[in-house]
Order: structure tokens, then C-alpha cells, then sequence
């Protein structure tokens, strides 16, 4: 036998082991915090992981409740103290229920929903007072953590939800321990090939399983709620709201090159009834053409186009919650979308049949150039000409002057471009206030708006002189990303213009923000507003033009490949319609087969997946060895008579406390039992041992066979 270890070899055998970084940082962790105080943390840091995101949308006092109630049970678990009593949980928590549905008028929905769960998951932490609590707290994690893609789905969303995933299993793992608990790394390596041993089988399942347009389930009303953009009026006002928001609006690829700046008037809704501050559509819509070309779905061709009147268009619309899709004037066809039908009306409005409550691509061709003159009905005319009565009289005095002056409308049309041109007109996101007559307020005392202000101004003026005229309302501009060659138009892009009848030309656009403020056309619009609102806290100061300019031009170049990124995902991931599954299931040819070949297809498919995984382990599994199988059958057999070896205990001290004195075991058991010992630590140990033969050395069959027999006589 080996000598025993002396008090020395074992302090140097400690400080070698403590040396490594990683046994370090184990020991000291679990010298100061015992098992189930770093197992409650680790949890904790979970939950806090899943409530996060959220806290974006929650109620300001939800989140700061939510936080309190985290810390507290934090503050619980350090200092070792008593969760607190039920008769303080239940009346905190029901009021606190209250409290939600005086906020959100309803204990139903998205967000009252989402708000509930994450009180609930905050409240359990602190009722955690038996092992059955702690799986209701991961569940409940698990719930809540799926609830994130309401409100985002992108990459950022999605790397953020697999590491609050992959943590979770790890504190699930964690509780599942019985004996020595391997170090964090450890258990975050197993929660991360547990995560990953989910893929095949979920790539599978986003391929192949049908797919449906929409969810399963009815959704609340609120569940597309918090959408942004453009409206179906206009107020002065509610255009400059959007002006400093960077949310994309669309994205747009282009079959030949992007037209200039000046010709990116992407056109949405035509406003034509005016109440003396608000512009409406109107309760009468317009007609849809009648074609049967615009029942065709519109390609993207590499066709010549010498004239450079046409822009074929393929465009990626956000969801917005409303029904109209934009597209660059004048839109020829009513494109497909999604396989359903559009309609292009008189007016080159394009409008979908149902709300565009998800993102959506579709193609569509603009004529760029002048368009026809159509029919000009005198019911629309009239329409086009009507202004409510009693408001704005001073502007019907000085449209009747210019109409004495100016008998031509082309000419008056280009007298008001001037006008606003000449005049002290300024364009800022903080007009004055305007009072009952706002457009005259706007052209004779304030003289300083949005685009919504002088496009509103100058339709009234125009119909007070007798010209037909109509506001448009749409995005003008957009960015090419030098990355993927893609337009992105933003919701600061959006902008208001004006159209007037002219005849023989039909309707103009007359943009009387470009007479005020050209560079809007022509460049973004932070180079047109003030520096208060778009980088004055980062303007360069002297000297430093070179390093801001290289630092400006570096955030440029990530932020145009982050967009990039962000639209192979939209496009490849988010963007898997059923229309393109089945274009996929028609790429591998199974189109044709019925539901039930499609089914067992499917589920060969996934029987393959879960066999890739499931294979592998079991064939790396460790099998148990035949000495330790007999081994342990002998232990297994003392332990029913009451004689069960300690942890501690070797062989050859477990077999003494068996033959000893006062053992129940028969005296010839005793003898079986020393044999046994005797010849298992020959075997284990001495020189049939596989560490004298070699790691894959197997004692000889007849010693197990003797072993075995032995073993019977132990009884």
C-alpha cells in the first residue's frame, strides 16, 4: 500500500490547485456564499434578464416596482433573513393588481397582460419557499421570456433572448444537483449544448411546418399597438412629431440606379376635405381602376430603360397599422401583396385590403415623368375647391388680389412659389401656436412651420384663388446604404406636399417646402433644421474637424452594416411567408403532395433531427465496467441489511465494518465478504489492475465469474 499523504504534500497539492484562475474564483465563490444562496442569485439574474426588455414599455412605476421587489428579495438571500409572511404578499399584490387595471383599463390585452405576468414572476420570488416554487418561477420565466417578440423581433432581440435562455437552463440545471455541484463555467457550457441541441429540430419546424397568415389565436385589440408613421389626416403638427424619429419606414431595391434626391417623392395618402385645421380623406373613396393588368404581380426586370421615367421598385414595408402601401409617383399597377389583391385608385393611392400589422414586401413600377391628364368630373372638381366657411378671411382676400393679378393659374401657382420663397418664411419643428384661422396666422404673422403648414397654406390659398388643389402626404429622401445597395426611407423622411389641377397637364405636384427650404429636397433633413435638434450637443469644435470627421464617418460605416444585417434578417428570417415557404416546398418539389404525405414527410424530418442528437450521446455514453458492476451490486446488497457504505468508506474499510464483531452478517458471510474485498482490490488496484495493464485493460472474465460467486454467498 501506498504511504498516506503527509501534511505537507497536501498543503503544496492546495496551493497548486488554487493557483488556477478558475478554482480560485470557485473556491472563494463558494467560501462566501453557500449552495443554495449562489443557486437563488443565479436565478435571480435570470429573472432579471427575462423582466429587462420589458421594462421599455412597462409603466414607469411597473418597472420601478418590479426592480425594488428584485433587489429586495436580493437583499433576502445575502443576509440569510425570512421571506416575508403571506398576510403581507397578498394584500401588496392585490393591490398592486389594481393599480394595473386603473392604469391599463383592463386586466386583458398585450400590455396589461405582459404587465401582470411581470408582477407575478416578481411576487413569486419572494413566496419561493419550496422546491415545487422554483419550477413554477422558471416556467413562468420561460412564458414571460416568449412574450419579448411582441414588441421586438430583431437580431438584437433574438441574441439577447438565447443568452437569457441559455442562463435559464443553466439555474434550472443548478437546482437539479444532488451531490457535488460542478463549477458556473461548467453549467454554462451545459446549458449552452443543451440550447444547442435544440437547432436541427427547430430549424426543421420553421422550414417545414405549415405556416398560416397570422397567429393561432385571436389577438387583443392592443396587440399592434405602439405603431408609428403616418396617419389618415393631417394636422399641423403631427408630421414634425416624426421628424426626429429614427425609426425605418421602409426599405426599397431598385432595379436600375436610385433616381435623384429631388424625385423621391414616395407617395401615401390624398387628402382632400378640409374643417378649417384637420385634413381627412373624406368620406367618399375613390375609384379603383379597373385593369386586368393590375391583377398581375409586378416583377423586378433588368429591362432598359433609356428615358429613366421608369423606377421598378421592390419595397419592405414595416408595419405601420394602417392600410396604404407608399410608392415613388406615379405608381402604374397595383401590385400583389402576399398573394392578395391591391387597389390603385384615381388618385395613385395604393391601399391594401387589410392593415398592415406586419412587414410586408412587394414590387411596383412609377412613371416618373408627366402623367396623363384623366377625366376631371365637375363632383370632383368641386370637392377640389371646397373650403369650410367662416375661417381664413384674410387669406381669401389676398388669393382674390393675386387672381386679379395673375389671371393664368399656371402663373398664380408659380407667384405663390415665389411668395413663400421671398417672403420671411422659416422652416422649424416648433412653430408658434395657431389660433381658429391658422393659415392665416401662418402666412401674415408667424410665417414659420413644417412641411404640414405650408402644404396646408398653400392648398387653401390655391382653392380661395379657384384652382383645384389636394394635399399628398407620403416620405420624400431616403439613404442608400453603401453595404446591400438598399434605400432606406425613414420616418423623419416623412413630408407633406401639394398638388393643383392645371389643365391641360392634369395634376402638378407643387412642394412649397422646397420654394421655403430647397436643401430639404435635395439633402437630409438635418442639414435644414436647426442644430438644437439634430447633432448641436456633437458639432465639431476647432481643431477637431479631422478626428470628429473620421469618427462621424466610422459610426456611418457601422451603422450602415448593422441596417444591412438587420435586412437579411427581415428579409430571409422575419419574411418567411407561407407564399415563400411554398415557393421552398416548390423548390424540393413537394408541392404537389397532399396534407397526409406532407405530414409523415414532415415527421421522418424530424425523427432524423432528434436521431442527429440523440445518437451521439447515447453512443458516448459511459457504460459501467463489469468489476464496478459487481462492486456495486455488493453495496447495493449491504445497504437493504442496513449496512450502507458511507462516502468516505474504501473497500477495505467498508470491509472491515462488515466482518467486525458486531455485524448482523453470518459468519460465513463474513468470510465471503473478505474474500470479495481481497480479490475486487486486486483487481481495482493491484496487479491485474488496468492501470498495471493499461487504461483499457479488462480483469480476466474467470476472476469476475469469481467475483460473482462470492457475491452470491454474501447473503
Amino acid at each position: 500500500m501506498k504511504p498516506a499523504p503527509t501534511a505537507a504534500t497536501l498543503h503544496q497539492l492546495r496551493t497548486e490547485l488554487e493557483s488556477k484562475p478558475l478554482f480560485r474564483i470557485s473556491s472563494t465563490y463558494m467560501k462566501t456564499l453557500p449552495r443554495d444562496k449562489s443557486d437563488t442569485l443565479l436565478l435571480l439574474g435570470a429573472c432579471s434578464m427575462v423582466l429587462l426588455p420589458h421594462f421599455l414599455h412597462l409603466s414607469w412605476w411597473i418597472s420601478l416596482l418590479c426592480g425594488g421587489l428584485l433587489l429586495w428579495r436580493a437583499w433576502i438571500t445575502l443576509r440569510g433573513q425570512r421571506l416575508p409572511p403571506m398576510w403581507l404578499l397578498l394584500p401588496l399584490a392585490a393591490l398592486v393588481m389594481g393599480a394595473v387595471r386603473l392604469d391599463y383599463g383592463t386586466w386583458f390585452g398585450r400590455d396589461a397582460g405582459v404587465a401582470m405576468l411581470t408582477l407575478l414572476l416578481t411576487f413569486k420570488l419572494l413566496e419561493m419557499r419550496a422546491r415545487r416554487d422554483l419550477f413554477v418561477t422558471l416556467l413562468l420565466s420561460f412564458f414571460l421570456l416568449l412574450t419579448t417578440f411582441f414588441y421586438s423581433q430583431s437580431i438584437l432581440s433574438l441574441i439577447w433572448m438565447i443568452a437569457t435562455l441559455a442562463l435559464l437552463l443553466t439555474a434550472q440545471l443548478s437546482f437539479q444537483y444532488t451531490g457535488a455541484v460542478p463549477p458556473l463555467r461548467q453549467r454554462l457550457r451545459l446549458g449552452g449544448v443543451i440550447l444547442a441541441m435544440a437547432l436541427p429540430l427547430t430549424l426543421v419546424l420553421f422550414l417545414v411546418f405549415p405556416r398560416i397568415q397570422g397567429p393561432l389565436w385571436g389577438l387583443p385589440g392592443d396587440a399592434h399597438g405602439g405603431r408609428t408613421g403616418l396617419s389618415d389626416s393631417m394636422t399641423p403638427g403631427n408630421i414634425s412629431q416624426l421628424a426626429l424619429s429614427d425609426d425605418i419606414a421602409f426599405r426599397v431595391k431598385f432595379a436600375e440606379a436610385a433616381p435623384a434626391p429631388a424625385k423621391r417623392y414616395w407617395r401615401g395618402v390624398v387628402l382632400n376635405d378640409f374643417d378649417g385645421r384637420t385634413w381627412t380623406q373624406g368620406r367618399f373613396s375613390r375609384a379603383a381602376i379597373d385593369t386586368t393588368e393590375h391583377m398581375q404581380q409586378v416583377s423586378m426586370p433588368a429591362a432598359s430603360n433609356p428615358s429613366g421615367l421608369l423606377a421598378h421598385q421592390q419595397i419592405t414595408l414595416e408595419p405601420n397599422g394602417q392600410r396604404w402601401l407608399f410608392a415613388l409617383e406615379t405608381p402604374q399597377l397595383a401590385p400583389l401583396l402576399d398573394g392578395a389583391q391591391t387597389r390603385l385608385t384615381a388618385d395613385h393611392q395604393i391601399r391594401a385590403e387589410r392593415i398592415i400589422n406586419e412587414r410586408v414586401r412587394y414590387d411596383v413600377v412609377s412613371n416618373l415623368g408627366p402623367v396623363p391628364a384623366t377625366e376631371f368630373t365637375t363632383n370632383e372638381q368641386q370637392r377640389s375647391l371646397a373650403l369650410p366657411p367662416g375661417f381664413n378671411p384674410r387669406t381669401q382676400e389676398f388669393a382674390a388680389s393675386l387672381r386679379k393679378k395673375w389671371p393664368d393659374d399656371a402663373a398664380l401657382v408659380n407667384s405663390v412659389l415665389n411668395f413663400f420663397h421671398r417672403e420671411n418664411f422659416s422652416y422649424t419643428l416648433e412653430p408658434p401656436l395657431l389660433g381658429k384661422n391658422s393659415v392665416d396666422d401662418f402666412l401674415f404673422s408667424s410665417r414659420a412651420g413644417f412641411c404640414e403648414h405650408y402644404a396646408s397654406s398653400f392648398v387653401v390659398l390655391m382653392r380661395a384663388a379657384g384652382i383645384p388643389a389636394r394635399v399628398v402626404t407620403g416620405y420624400q429622401g431616403g439613404e442608400i446604404n453603401p453595404v446591400d445597395d438598399m434605400m432606406t426611407v425613414r420616418q423623419s423622411d416623412a413630408h407633406a406636399w401639394a398638388e393643383v389641377w392645371l389643365p391641360p397637364r392634369g395634376w402638378v405636384r407643387a412642394d412649397p417646402t422646397a420654394a421655403v427650404a430647397p436643401n430639404r429636397i435635395e439633402t437630409q433633413l438635418s442639414n435644414v433644421l436647426p442644430r438644437s435638434f439634430f447633432g448641436g450637443l456633437l458639432d465639431a469644435a476647432p481643431g477637431q474637424s479631422n478626428w470628429w470627421s473620421a469618427l462621424s464617418g466610422g459610426v456611418a460605416l457601422l451603422r450602415a452594416n448593422w441596417e444591412a444585417l438587420g435586412n437579411g434578417w427581415n428579409q430571409w428570417v422575419l419574411n418567411y411567408t407561407p407564399a415563400r415557404q411554398m415557393g421552398f416546398m416548390h423548390w424540393l418539389g413537394l408541392d404537389e403532395m397532399d396534407w397526409r404525405t406532407l405530414s409523415i414527410l414532415m415527421l421522418a424530418i424530424i425523427t432524423v433531427a432528434v436521431a442527429s442528437v440523440t445518437l451521439p450521446l447515447l453512443l458516448a455514453r459511459s457504460k459501467s465496467k463489469p468489476l464496478d458492476t459487481v462492486y456495486s451490486a455488493l453495496c447495493a446488497q449491504m445497504a437493504r441489511r442496513g449496512l450502507s457504505r458511507n462516502k468516505h468508506e474504501g473497500p477495505t474499510t467498508y470491509g472491515r465494518r462488515l466482518c467486525a464483531s458486531d455485524s448482523p452478517l453470518s459468519p460465513a458471510a463474513k468470510i465471503a465478504v473478505q474474500r470479495f474485498m481481497a480479490l475486487y482490490e486486486n483487481l481495482q488496484y493491484g496487479a491485474e489492475s488496468s492501470a498495471a495493464h493499461g487504461t483499457d485493460h479488462k480483469p480476466p472474465a474467470p476472476l469476475i465469474a469469481q467475483l460473482k460467486l462470492l457475491l452470491s454467498q454474501c447473503r
